[in-house]
């Protein structure tokens, strides 16, 4: 790694001075990090299509383990992809225990070991989008999302805006008045079958988790909610049972909320993951005419922590996780004093009522049942935000010590890295 003397922050994987490409981590929905963290994966186009790598971080080598010379697949978040060519960007899964990557690759589910041997496993049905796969924490299940393939079904070049091409309609209202569906396709990662495909009415699904001890569970979303997104984003699906149930409802008790925001269906909410156990989901977004704020449900109770932010914290974030329950975002923190320097916003904007200008890393320490929220600053990313690829999607490694996280700070996209173990003076 090399030392970058501003804020304590190391630039771990990025492009050299002459050249021009992008590295970015892994979606956070799975972890980056190998086993005992002795390997970072993460994608780059370094070739001139994006590939996976993985680095060493003990010597710096790094080796390219996948073979995509059709550049970017049409999928969820990258609309203007190529139609059943190229590596799914989104698809780009870890299974951090054997170390073993699955992805899509033009219309083929595949896997490919630290070795680089390549196994395709199955087929992606015609007429179908994907999004952000996953693997069990056993190792032996990938659920892969799809939809009905009209959700996406324009032309990025007439009927696209902003960098990433997004549809100019409402894509969620479209699912709605068209009555199209989402599958949750779980395939053998062995053999590759399909074992079973659960459809889901009227859904367009972008993010699933398995449960991480119980793998009959899954955690699935409604993307971009055009009505009730305090309601209709996080979702179970119970395999045994056969029951589909949503994660947030409206009203009832919720803990450590003393500022008594209640919970509405006009909230927005997001980005949702379990903790290593499963006991908790934890997510955030922001209450109807009200501050941001972060939660956690617990499933086996039914209760609901959430703890509002302030109300000059509408910057922009994401909330993660480390083992032992402390979070990390790269969102909403600002000093009381400060400033913000003026820059574009982004123009991959989503159904969030905040800005994407944040600059700050930092360790955030909750205490659920208080109501608060520790923040402690330990570098500025400094990303400009434009376009989901520059968002520093901040994680832990496994062993907590440090945090990795993505920014574009001039012309390309590189992974950064900072120790988790000390705050920093940012004043």
């Amino acid at each position: 790694m090399n030392q970058n003397p501003l804020n304590g922050r190391m630039l771990v994987s990025g492009c050299p001075e002459g050249q021009e490409y992008n590295t970015q981590l892994l979606y956070f929905t799975c972890s980056s990090m190998g086993k005992g963290d002795e390997r970072i994966y993460m994608l780059s186009d370094r070739t001139g299509s994006p590939n996976v790598v993985v680095r060493s971080l003990s010597d710096g080598k790094e080796r390219i383990l996948t073979d995509n010379r059709k550049g970017i697949l049409k999928s969820y978040v990258y609309f203007d992809g190529t139609l059943n060519e190229g590596l799914g960007k989104a698809s780009v899964c870890l299974d951090c225990e054997r170390e073993v990557i699955y992805y899509i690759q033009d219309d083929r589910i595949c896997k490919v070991d630290l070795e680089g041997r390549i196994t395709v496993l199955n087929q992606v049905p015609y007429g179908r989008m994907t999004a952000f796969t996953h693997v069990s924490g056993d190792g032996k299940y990938l659920c892969v999302p799809m939809t009905d393939g009209r959700c996406l079904d324009f032309d990025p070049e007439t009927e696209g805006s902003g960098l990433d091409r997004r549809p100019s309609y409402d894509i969620d209202e479209r699912v709605q008045r068209e009555g199209l569906n989402s599958y949750l396709c779980v395939y053998d990662t062995d053999s590759g079958a399909l074992l079973y495909e659960k459809t889901v009415p009227k859904c367009w699904i972008t993010h699933v988790q398995f449960h991480p001890v119980n793998p009959d569970i899954i955690m699935y979303n409604h993307e971009w909610s055009s009505f009730s997104c305090g309601i209709r984003r996080i979702w179970l699906y119970d395999h045994a049972e056969d029951t589909l149930r949503p994660v947030r409802t409206v009203g009832g008790d919720t803990l450590g909320n003393p500022a008594g925001y209640a919970r509405s269906a006009e909230d927005w909410v997001c980005h949702e993951m379990w903790s290593d156990d499963g006991a908790y989901i934890i997510y955030h977004g922001g209450y109807h005419e009200g501050p941001a704020m972060v939660g956690r449900y617990e499933p086996a109770s039914g209760r609901y922590w959430e703890i509002a932010l302030p109300e000059d914290y509408d910057a922009y974030g994401h909330f993660t996780m480390d083992h032992k329950g402390n979070l990390v975002c790269d969102g909403y923190f600002k000093y009381p004093w400060e400033v913000k320097k003026v820059r574009e916003n982004s123009t991959d904007n989503g159904p969030d009522p905040h800005k994407k200008d944040a600059e700050y890393i930092c360790k955030v320490i909750p205490d659920w049942n208080a109501g608060t929220l520790t923040w402690i600053p330990l570098c500025k990313h400094e990303s400009d935000w434009l376009g989901q690829d520059a968002h520093p999607h901040p994680i832990y490694s496994h062993a907590g010590d440090r945090i990795f996280f993505n920014s574009r700070m001039d012309r390309t996209v590189n992974v950064y890295c900072v120790s988790s173990a000390v705050s920093r003076d940012m004043a």
